[in-house]
């Protein structure tokens, strides 16, 4: 949970609750400035944790009979 709220996470209007994602990969929507790309970042911005998709974690695919046993 800490790994959302990571202080030295680059502003970014992919992040931002006035910026919506468009179809285009690259741009945002925003209520302040309308279309921008998505690494700008402007005096406006707040970060919505919820708008962030983690990395994903690779599980170890080698497992031992002790890993299953109690």
């Amino acid at each position: 949970m800490a790994s959302l709220f990571n202080k030295k996470l680059p502003a970014s209007c992919a992040y931002c609750i006035h910026g919506k994602q468009s179809l285009l990969e690259n741009e945002v929507l925003c209520k302040k400035h309308g279309v921008t790309e998505s690494r700008d970042a402007c005096r406006h911005y707040r970060y919505d944790p919820l708008k962030r998709v983690p990395n994903k974690v690779k599980l170890s695919n080698q497992y031992d009979s002790e890993d299953f046993s109690l």
